[in-house]
């Protein structure tokens, strides 16, 4: 962690310094920006204003607001899922439901390596946070995953859409973090329906044996510490299943790392 966060820091301060000889305007409300975000907008929309579960990212009541490492919702308590914790940069709302839209379906591929950053500084806000202060000081932050990957597409869909979001996104945050990067681990071996298309409850059924881990890997998992990346996290099932699939082959730890999350 020690490393990711002095690597984020300079590679912040260089590209601090080439947004003011380069102008951009914010991805966003198109203010100018030194940045793909002006100042108002990061802090309307990525400062972090509320605890959240650290299973499933669902922001909880107020009155939950207390350090502790292990807080969890009720749905995390009641069933847990397959996974062991998810990041998120922020909910999927609008403005910002319009940027993943963008990102996904309108090829606006320069959006990816902004939500990369983003998530990076969830990453690092992930292990400061919710940790009992009095052994902050000592306590040492969640481990990084030991690498990354995306949530796959069906060779359908990636042929329609032409690239996987996911990945788009995991490249560069692969490279912001230091965490190696494989693009291939995971296999969709069944073509789904749109998660979004469907009810909740349909959902878990849809992806149930969907996913498989690609052969080079299968015997390289045990004990690892694997980061799914996607971009938006609704009710999970999608997440979980490959949660699932990966610990099948002995993966130790899950932890999702999504842009926005879905709110109730």
């Amino acid at each position: 962690m020690i490393g990711f966060l002095s690597r984020f820091s300079l590679r912040s301060v260089v590209r601090s310094g080439l947004h003011h000889l380069l102008p951009s305007s914010c991805v966003l409300c198109g203010q100018h920006a030194c940045d793909a975000l002006c100042e108002f907008c990061r802090e309307q929309f990525f400062t972090p204003t509320r605890i959240r579960c650290r299973v499933c990212a669902m922001p909880l009541p107020s009155m939950s607001e207390r350090t502790d490492n292990n807080l969890r919702c009720g749905d995390c308590l009641r069933e847990p899922p397959a996974y062991d914790a998810t990041v998120v940069a922020t909910d999927y709302i609008a403005p910002l439901d319009q940027l993943v839209l963008a990102l996904k379906f309108g090829d606006k591929l320069a959006l990816a390596p902004v939500f990369a950053r983003l998530l990076a500084d969830a990453l690092l806000r992930f292990g400061a946070i919710g940790r009992p202060s009095a052994v902050s000081a000592v306590s040492a932050p969640p481990p990084l995953p030991t690498l990354i990957t995306g949530v796959p597409l069906s060779a359908t869909r990636l042929r329609v859409r032409g690239f996987n979001q996911t990945l788009e996104i995991a490249r560069p945050l692969a490279r912001l973090t230091g965490i190696a990067l494989a693009p291939q681990l995971l296999l969709r071996i069944r073509d789904t329906r749109s998660q979004s298309l469907l009810a909740p409850q349909q959902r878990r059924n849809n992806v149930s044996g969907a996913f498989d881990v690609c052969q080079r890997y299968a015997d390289k998992l045990a004990g690892m510490h694997i980061g799914v990346v996607d971009d938006v996290i609704t009710t999970g099932q999608t997440l979980n299943e490959i949660a699932a699939t990966l610990k099948h082959y002995g993966a130790a730890r899950i932890t999702n790392l999504v842009f926005a999350r879905t709110l109730r």
